[in-house]
């Protein structure tokens, strides 16, 4: 419910006051009115009274005479019995009202209405006291004959002689007195209904005049307060049509007042708002979190215990998108910040004011500032890598980001519609794109890594996603195109750094990820694996070749004395990178590395196995120290790189002192994914369980991060295993040691 604002008494306290007079002269006018018409009421009464007087009093000495006429008359008559009857009440009712007009009492008449008789003036009581005593003087003979009037046995003729006597001798100042008497009160009541009608008109008139002179006072100052009203809604509507910020008010039912400024419409992007509820202009426009946040604010920002400073740190709409839903294509998105500040009457939180300002423009710099800053830490980070790595490692490097992007992008291009085919196009992208994220990681290239690991992302999304299509893998397409802006960018930098340095060789059309059809499918070879107790040989069961590797620039470029030690370096560093995020402690030992001279054409792949098996062996297979020492080991585990030249081919051998393979966690994770039942799990052996280590997707890593738990790394392996007609051998002793060789031919 919207908040009644409190009222200044002050101001209308005259109008009050005013209002509060005429009604109470027109209350005493009333009043006065009242009291007249009571007393004409009573004076009318009197009138009556003594008419009454007079008239019975004709009456009794009518009678009277009537009573002496018919002397003799049996008393028992139907006509004396009248006579007597009437003449007793005549005689009750002249006593008991000459009492009442003398004091002002109280009378009732014939019908049983009783009347209230004023007090009389002095001349009016002089005429009663006249015709009171007259009657005083009659009325005991009247009672003495009526006494035994109509008692046969008694004789009343000399009663009813005095009584007629009398009567003759008092009726006539009894008249005349009464005649005296009904002038005086007539009078009387006229000149109090000329004083009262006197009276009457003045009070009216003077009412009259009052509300002439109210009303005048009256309109001429609402007048001035229209006039005040009109120049201060003006001022308002001068103000609100040239700010460029959007103001408006909002009640606690977030309702928004029927005064906002010109420029809020133009900033919300809508043609009325006044009224309207603040949710509904926002709903669609921002998330419905969003949305439930305000809501949930605005209601704060009414809670008067809530300090308004320490709830507008969680204004949710600050510099928030509003998204355009008018379908006009001049309307884009834009960037809005909402402030909100509380409205006191008194002590009250009356309204809230909201202040919306466009940031559209400070918002796109701030982005972009950020855009250039990033690139400008990417661009750093690369100088450094350039600076403190080898250029064979870096020429190596460069080349190999550009064939994985080429591999990836022809699997993308390759035709294939069924589940089986994308499938495998999906696992030969993942491995691609791994390899390429171990070679970034290795030289600390994180803008790299980070776009590589992001691929990773949707790729093991769509992994679990079961039902794949084409267009599924579209979005990749801007990952490869980002990573070779990114390979482009170190040869460049390169390039401008060392002068003589040949230039890389610009990428080929197919290589542009912007040009990337859709997606089809991909073959998927079978591997075979042969498997002995705790050692698994791995051998490809068909042939493929790939073409020559070319030398960053498409030349060979000579190394210095100090190439392989640069080489090894590269390895060590590689390793404690990787430990250090993980937690744990590692140190890289190789005797041959450095002695080897690897052929050109096992060079990659002998770099890829090497990086993928350090990473294997520092996430997987060592320990964290806390876990070494309760284990009885060295804090710093061991991980022994060697490669081997046997003559006919190449063999290297990645071995760590760390907990070996767990092939009962094996069994638990194959079955918590859903893999095989339990059941099934317990029943396949350590050669089967090693398979499924292989196998693309399956990682003993609960949580994948930048170093490994997606299963792809293995993968990896076993397919360049597979593409060189290699062999695999593993070995491991649970809490002990795990040792990987492979065996690359050099035909």
């Amino acid at each position: 419910m919207a908040t009644t604002p409190h009222v200044d008494n002050k101001r209308y306290q005259g109008l009050i006051v005013s209002i509060a007079l005429f009604l109470s002269l027109i209350g005493a006018l009333l009043a006065f009115t009242f009291y007249t018409s009571n007393l004409l009421e009573r004076n009318t009464a009197l009138i009556d009274q003594t008419n009454q007087v007079a008239n019975s009093a004709q009456a009794v000495i009518k009678d009277l005479f009537d009573l002496d006429s018919s002397y003799g008359e049996d008393t028992k008559s139907p006509h004396i019995q009248r006579v007597l009857s009437r003449l007793e009440q005549n005689t009750a009712l002249i006593t008991s009202s000459m009492t009442a007009i003398e004091q002002g009492g109280t009378i009732t008449d014939a019908e049983g209405n009783t009347y209230d008789l004023p007090n009389i003036d002095s001349k009016a009581q002089a005429n009663v006291a006249a015709a009171n005593e007259q009657w005083q003087a009659l009325e005991p003979k009247i009672q003495t004959y009526l006494k035994d009037a109509d008692n046969v046995m008694v004789p009343s003729a000399d009663a009813l002689t005095q009584a007629v006597e009398q009567a003759k001798t008092s009726s006539l100042f009894i008249n005349d007195s009464l005649d005296n008497l009904t002038k005086d009160v007539f009078n009387s009541a006229e000149r109090q209904a000329t004083t009262i009608r006197l009276i009457q008109v003045l009070g009216v008139a003077a009412i009259f005049t009052y509300f002439l002179i109210f009303v005048f006072f009256f309109v001429r100052r609402l007048r001035e307060t229209d006039a005040e009203a009109f120049a201060a809604r003006r001022e308002t509507q001068e103000i609100m049509q040239t700010v460029n910020t959007g103001l408006f008010l909002l009640d606690k039912d977030l309702n928004i007042g029927q005064q906002h400024s010109r420029a809020l419409n133009d900033i919300i992007g809508a043609d009325r708002l006044a009224g309207e509820n603040f949710t509904n202009v926002l709903r669609g426009r921002i998330s419905d979190k969003d949305l439930k946040t305000t809501q949930q604010f605005i209601e704060q920002l009414y809670n008067p215990r809530v300090k308004e400073k320490l709830v507008d740190s969680l204004n949710p709409l600050h510099k928030v998108m509003l998204h355009n839903t008018a379908g006009s294509k001049a309307l884009n998105n834009r960037f809005l910040d909402f402030k909100f500040s509380r409205v006191y009457d008194n002590k009250d939180i009356a309204r809230i004011l909201v202040n919306v300002n466009d940031v559209s423009d400070a918002v796109y710099l701030e982005q972009r500032l950020e855009k250039e800053r990033s690139q400008n830490d990417m661009q750093i980070e690369m100088l450094t890598t350039i600076l403190n790595v080898n250029p064979k490692i870096i020429n190596e490097f460069i080349t190999n980001t550009q064939m994985h992007i080429e591999k990836m992008n022809n699997i993308l291009k390759n035709p294939g519609s069924s589940q089986y085919e994308l499938e495998g196009k999906l696992k030969a992208i993942y491995r691609e794109m791994h390899s390429l994220k171990g070679e970034a990681s290795a030289l600390k290239l994180h803008s790299f890594t980070k776009i590589a690991s992001d691929a990773e992302d949707k790729l093991h999304a769509l992994q679990n996603q079961g039902q794949l299509s084409g267009n599924d893998f579209l979005p990749l397409a801007v990952h490869l195109d980002d990573l070779l802006s990114l390979s482009n960018t170190i040869a460049t930098l390169g390039e401008r750094i060392n002068r003589s340095a040949p230039a890389p060789a610009p990428a080929p059309a197919a290589t542009q990820a912007t040009n990337v059809p859709t997606p089809l499918a991909a073959d998927n070879d079978i591997v075979k694996n042969s498997v002995s107790k705790t050692v698994v040989t791995e051998s490809q069961a068909a042939n493929h070749s790939i073409g020559s590797i070319d030398t960053y620039g498409g030349q060979d470029i000579d190394l210095d004395g100090d190439a392989e030690d640069d080489r090894l370096s590269f390895y060590k560093d590689f390793a404690k990178d990787i430990a250090t995020r993980q937690g744990k402690q590692v140190q890289l030992k190789s005797n041959t590395l450095t002695q080897a001279d690897i052929p050109a054409h096992l060079a990659k792949p002998i770099k890829e196995i090497s990086i993928q098996l350090l990473r294997n062996a520092v996430v997987h297979g060592i320990e964290t120290p806390s876990t070494r020492h309760s284990a009885g080991k060295a804090a710093v585990g061991t991980i022994d790189l060697e490669v081997k030249d046997n003559g006919s081919d190449f063999t290297l051998m990645v071995q760590d002192d760390g907990q070996g393979i767990n092939y009962d966690g094996i069994r638990t994770k194959l079955s918590k994914e859903g893999r095989f039942s339990a059941e099934e799990a317990n029943q396949l052996s350590q050669g089967d369980l090693l398979k499924q280590l292989f196998s693309s997707g399956f990682s003993t890593k609960e949580h994948a991060d930048e170093d490994g738990g997606r299963g792809v790394g293995l993968d990896i392996i076993k397919a360049q295993v597979k593409d060189y007609d290699g062999k695999l051998n593993v070995n491991s002793e649970l809490g002990q040691m795990t040792r990987f060789v492979i065996t690359l031919p050099k035909a």
